[in-house]
């Protein structure tokens, strides 16, 4: 592939909803730019961007890819970005690497969540944006009927460059309206010039029309030739639709057939024609070196493989880059062009095109790699935070330090999947966007690391506590052949007003009946102790213990023995101090169109939580402010994306302890003592 210059790239991701056909039309333009001299199907597990063992065994893309393909003296770079939400961190490292997003929509099931979301984000990446309407060899596709819903939802911004030529409910070809010739389509993706039908000719006049008046709209000096009544010309029109695709003012829609590979070749034109190039959105060849490491890829045999994009000057192999956001040198090796998998070598790589690195030693996604003597800072990337934890166990024993190390470097790969330690339970837990993304994760350890694991929920961090105060004797004496052991205390155990203080120990020994060097025991003893309260052994919370009375002995008394002496009056004192168990509540903000929230508040009702508010947020979309218990949270994201059909979000925080209803507590109980009798 010849070296390409940031006015000859063309960035694009595609994105949509899952199942829209995104792959499909990626292997087709790969097909006909000769990049590839076979159109691999998803159906048959051999596309160039669904690679890995699960996205062939589950027909869906997992990850996003990279796919240069050469077209007229231009390379498009594109990047296939999953469509399932649960993905939703790969396809943010998709639209961080270009300039545009070209929205694939089935013709069949119109605007979906999939499609809204996408447009979402390509907005907040700034991106323009183009839509295929994809699948039109397919029953009941209607191009019509899916251009006017997305006019409904994104009003003029949309601009039908193409009109669907259909005969009995069946895609035959389309009419460009630019060149205004009509052409029919054959199951090869091969086009051949016809006339329009009749029954058109009022529809192309008018949406002609539309194409000509936003093309004027672009340009100034293209809107004084308009209101002149001058005719613009073809290149004219088209310098007017970039300018608005540039600007954001418009959206050109075409159409076609991935799968039958029909009119993708106009798609590939347009991508030529109206997205912008790295250089329209300030890509720079002539400044220092700067790049945004937009996705990693953890390999177990290659290592670490940086996929990044130069934002301005160039990268050549074998130099040392600065890391501003590690605050660390780089050394760069062999610097590679990616083609789903595979990985092209190259001696250096130009601004606004897309590489890979192996082997950095500090870089993680999201970070800018630049000139050492030029220091900068590209924007990052914002990740949607974990919403679903799980707690992993291996299979087989003594697997745990490789099953930690795989799970560590997957982390590394996405990072909004993430990996810790639960001291006090001792879970290692792993948490993600959706179900489907952790099993997918473990899926990945087996392939890629070779171990496997059970998932199952967290364990509860239940705390206990008491409500009532209660005195206790201590009293440790026992005598054996030389010294014996003796300790004697009087505690008195009180409930905390503030029951985010664990524990409080005071000392109200007067008249020396505990000496001083016994009463720092005393309180190990007891701190030591909470740590396995007396209903279920979970570590107890808001105690005052009050040492306040004893006795000991000249001889025979020691630490040792006033430790258990503390520990007999804490089992007694605490057990008759009326001791309850707590949980731990969450601090819910759900956020989700008007027409769910009567469902999601029933809902919350439903998992014992406590509706604190509701707001109003931008996009027409509402809040709601609750308390639930973590207990009743462990499915939410799961549950919540089936009762809003995945337009409702949520984050949660702890936020305290509360007593666990008195029905609910006795089956913890009684859960607890079997598991610690097994």
């Amino acid at each position: 592939m010849k070296d390409y210059h940031a006015d000859e790239l063309r960035n694009v991701a595609l994105v949509g909803h899952g199942g829209d056909g995104k792959t499909t039309v990626a292997e087709a333009m790969l097909y006909l730019g000769k990049a590839t001299d076979r159109f691999g199907k998803v159906t048959e597990g051999n596309t160039v961007s669904d690679y890995d063992p699960e996205e062939i065994k589950r027909k869906i893309s997992l990850n996003t890819s990279v796919l240069p393909v050469e077209w007229r003296n231009c390379k498009l770079n594109i990047i296939d970005a999953p469509g399932y939400f649960d993905f939703v961190g790969e396809m943010l490292e998709g639209l961080r690497a270009v300039d545009s997003a070209m929205i694939v929509v089935s013709a069949v099931s119109g605007i979906e969540v999939g499609t809204e979301k996408a447009w979402d984000y390509a907005d907040q990446y700034g991106l323009s944006k183009m839509v295929f309407v994809n699948q039109m060899d397919r029953e009941n596709a209607d191009f019509d009927k899916t251009v006017s819903q997305l006019k409904d939802k994104y009003g003029t911004h949309i601009l039908p460059l193409q009109l669907a030529i259909m005969q009995n409910d069946h895609f035959t070809g389309f009419i460009d309206l630019i060149d205004l010739k009509a052409y029919a389509v054959d199951n090869n993706g091969q086009t051949k010039e016809i006339p329009i039908p009749p029954d058109m000719n009022d529809g192309v006049q008018e949406a002609r029309e539309a194409i000509i008046e936003s093309a004027a709209e672009g340009d100034e000096a293209l809107m004084e030739k308009f209101f002149d009544g001058q005719q613009l010309t073809i290149d004219e029109i088209k310098r007017g639709i970039k300018a608005g695709v540039l600007d954001g003012s418009v959206v050109p829609v075409l159409c076609g057939a991935g799968f039958v590979m029909a009119g993708i070749t106009q798609v590939m034109n347009a991508i030529v024609d109206y997205m912008p190039s790295p250089k329209d959105k300030g890509a720079d060849e002539n400044k220092p070196f700067s790049a945004i490491v937009f996705k990693t890829v953890a390999d177990p045999f290659v290592g670490k493989l940086s996929l990044f994009r130069v934002e301005s000057g160039h990268l050549t192999s074998d130099t040392a880059v600065y890391n501003s956001n590690q605050d660390k040198t780089e050394k760069v090796g062999q610097i590679y062009l990616m083609r789903g998998k595979k990985q092209v070598p190259v001696d250096a790589i130009n601004a606004g095109d897309i590489g890979a690195i192996a082997k950095l030693q500090y870089t993680v996604t999201g970070d800018t790699l630049c000139d050492p003597a030029h220091p900068v800072k590209l924007k990052g990337i914002e990740f949607p935070a974990p919403v679903i934890s799980k707690a992993v166990e291996p299979k087989s024993k003594g697997d745990e330090d490789k099953i930690s190390m795989g799970l560590h470097r997957l982390a590394e790969e996405d990072p909004t999947f993430t990996v810790e330690k639960n001291v006090e339970t001792g879970d290692m837990l792993i948490s993600g966007i959706g179900e489907l993304h952790l099993e997918i994760i473990t899926q990945k350890l087996h392939s890629k690391f070779g171990t496997d694991v059970i998932l199952r929920d967290p364990k509860i961090p239940y705390r206990e506590t008491i409500r009532k105060s209660a005195k206790a004797e201590g009293k440790h004496k026992k005598q054996t052949g030389g010294h014996g052991q003796y300790g004697h205390v009087w505690i008195e155990f009180q409930p905390l007003n503030d029951p985010s203080e664990t524990f409080v120990f005071e000392d109200k020994i007067v008249g020396g009946v505990v000496p001083r060097q016994y009463i720092p025991a005393v309180e190990k003893g007891l701190r030591e102790c909470i740590e396995h309260g007396v209903l279920a052994g979970y570590p107890l919370i808001g105690v005052k213990a009050i040492l306040y009375d004893g006795s000991y002995h000249p001889v025979d008394s020691s630490e040792m023995a006033f430790k258990v002496a503390a520990s007999l009056a804490y089992k007694k004192g605490i057990a008759e101090a009326d001791p309850v168990l707590l949980e731990p509540i969450m601090h819910v903000e759900v956020i989700v169109p008007e027409e769910y929230m009567g469902d999601i508040m029933g809902d919350i009702n439903k998992r014992r939580g406590r509706i604190l508010g509701m707001n109003q947020v931008e996009g027409g979309l509402q809040q709601i402010v609750a308390e639930v218990p973590m207990a009743e949270m462990f499915k939410y994201a799961t549950e919540l994306r089936s009762m809003t059909q995945a337009r409702g979000i949520f984050t949660m925080r702890f936020e305290r302890y509360e007593e666990v209803p008195s029905n609910i507590a006795v089956k913890i109980i009684e859960e607890a003592k079997r598991e610690q009798q097994e």
